[in-house]
């Protein structure tokens, strides 16, 4: 028996055969073409083909996995009309009279060895994305079909990485699990796996090609393989992978339930999403509402600014489907990790110290009340928070503030309906933190976004992998932050919630409710498991002396 490690991606088992994926080997030919006009041609064919393939891979996403890790796709579709990378390759066809294939080849792998070269740890990423788009193209040219390479029969996929379009068009039906050389806990086939509840191991050194065949169990909840186990392991593994299977099914039975105590204490479980297209999401899984709608999704999937009616449709949409359930919606959250080109943001050395967030909306006013008045005409559909990102002072919140009356009186000059809605803001920095009790006297909630708290507290950038040695994610510095602006919260009658991953972490869900929080806001497929950890805990003052 063979074991091999790595990172796991989510807690859970795999048993069965490997099948190892091997990309096409595509062999390309320096030649030169005596037709370099109907080279381009049929570059140009296989390229929309190419866009029609991502945008349908984005609808198979967002049914598989919700609209946060479709939206890849979208990108991978705008990537394939960035007149740079165009320009470069018609270069090679015309002028350097290549084939299509070689100048494909050529002009991508330049562009992502660009981005690779960058500094910045978000932008260093997209070269996967334009192999990703590459290699689309290519088989496109090539005629090679990728959904054969799977295999017909259920089996463990291994494989030295596998991109987004990879995992996506993959058979779930016949996915046991992933096991990948390279990758990261924060990639975008990560984030697929995780969403798609697929175990997965990356990072793991030790997968081979002989492994192909082979019998194995993925253990999530070690961070490990077993290649050829022992009957006595399967059989210890086997055992584990059915309690959790019955732990599913077990929860599907707290629908309709309260996320009430067991000494009578009720919180608020609501759900995190990128968009519309997740609704289903929020209403499958039973959640209270919406704590976090991502409305720079609306912005990553368009070409230009969205309109205001565009946005108004968008925050309609949610807040009249689920209503009377709240729906808090952040306003644009654009800049760090997240750009859109058609923005022209400045580059910057250090975007996540920059311009991003609330900063790029009160620098760019008329731009920020397009969705304020939005946000404000959806409001007369449901049941609505307005939610602002990065706040790190009182003159902000107000400013803001200010916009909103603003808008509000321009629509009512119109004679456009406006509707209630609470305003709060998310705290995500310790400035925010040591200043809740004037922020919390000016709003009606305070949200915390622990992704951020803990990037800014303990200066570790979220987006480099090889900072997860030094990142604790319940170091007691975040604790502290979020028990301080639960109280400052509270002293001035305002509720609190946590909107970030730690909302999800079980072994944090007794010390939440200790400290007195209002409101968990998690990944859809949390709701359910969070639900069933809720239910089973007491507050009383007994239990937690029994506990001492």
């Amino acid at each position: 028996m063979q074991v091999a490690t790595g990172k796991s991606v989510m807690n859970g088992i795999a048993i069965g055969k490997i099948k190892v994926y091997r990309a096409p080997d595509l062999e390309i030919r320096n030649e030169l073409s005596e037709d370099p006009e109907g080279e381009l041609e049929k570059f140009e064919r296989a390229r929309e083909k190419a866009i029609e393939q991502q945008n349908l891979l984005y609808e198979k996403a967002v049914v598989d996995a919700g609209e946060d890790s479709a939206e890849v796709f979208s990108v991978h579709a705008m990537m394939l009309e960035d007149d740079d990378l165009l320009d470069a390759t018609k270069e090679i066809i015309l002028k350097q009279k290549h084939c299509a294939e070689y100048a494909v080849k050529v002009a991508f792998d330049n562009q992502a060895k660009v981005f690779s070269e960058m500094e910045d740890p978000y932008m260093k990423e997209r070269a996967a994305d334009i192999y990703d788009i590459e290699q689309a193209v290519l088989n496109i040219l090539f005629g090679v079909d990728p959904e054969s390479m799977q295999g017909k029969e259920p089996a463990i996929l291994a494989a030295r990485d596998l991109t987004p379009s990879e995992t996506v068009r993959l058979d779930k039906s016949l996915l046991l699990g992933i096991i990948t050389k390279q990758g990261s806990l924060n990639s975008h086939t990560a984030i697929l796996a995780r969403s798609m509840g697929i175990p997965a191991l990356v990072q793991c050194d030790a997968a081979s090609e002989e492994w192909d065949g082979k019998e194995a169990i993925i253990d999530g909840y070690n961070s490990c393989a077993y290649i050829e186990p022992t009957p006595d392991l399967r059989k210890t593994l086997k055992k584990k992978q059915d309690v959790d299977l019955k732990q599913r099914a077990l929860l599907q039975e707290l629908k309709g339930k309260e996320n009430t105590t067991i000494d009578g204490r009720t919180i608020q479980v609501y759900a995190n999403i990128g968009g519309p297209s997740d609704i289903g999401l929020v209403q499958q899984n039973d959640a209270g509402g919406v704590g976090l709608f991502r409305s720079e999704f609306v912005y990553l999937n368009s070409k230009d600014y969205p309109t205001e009616e565009e946005q108004f449709r968008a925050y309609r949409h949610a807040v009249e489907t689920l209503a009377p359930k709240r729906v808090i919606i952040r306003t644009c959250d654009i800049g760090a990790d997240k750009q859109v080109d058609y923005m022209n943001m400045p580059k910057e050395d250090n975007p996540a110290l920059g311009v991003r967030a609330i900063r790029i909306c009160l620098s760019r006013r008329e731009f920020f009340k397009t969705q304020l008045r939005a946000l404000l005409r959806a409001s007369a559909f449901g049941n609505l928070g307005i939610m602002f990102p990065m706040i790190i002072s009182r003159r902000e919140l107000r400013e803001c503030k200010e916009l909103l009356r603003e808008c509000t009186e321009e629509l009512l000059a119109k004679d456009i309906r406006v509707g209630s809605y609470e305003t709060g803001i998310m705290v995500e920095t310790p400035a925010a933190v040591m200043i809740a009790d004037e922020l919390a006297a000016e709003c009606d909630f305070l949200s915390i976004g622990t992704n951020d708290l803990t990037q800014y507290t303990l200066a570790i950038d979220r987006q480099n992998a090889g900072l997860d040695p030094f990142l604790d994610t319940h170091h007691p510095a975040i604790l502290r932050e979020i028990r301080m602006t639960i109280e400052a919260g509270h002293r001035h009658g305002a509720w609190v919630g946590i909107c970030g991953e730690l909302g999800a972490d079980l072994a944090l869900t007794e010390t939440f409710l200790r400290m007195g929080i209002d409101e968990l806001s998690v990944n859809p497929v949390s709701v359910l498991p969070l639900r069933k950890i809720i239910r089973g805990i007491d507050l009383s003052r007994e239990a937690a002396e029994a506990e001492l």
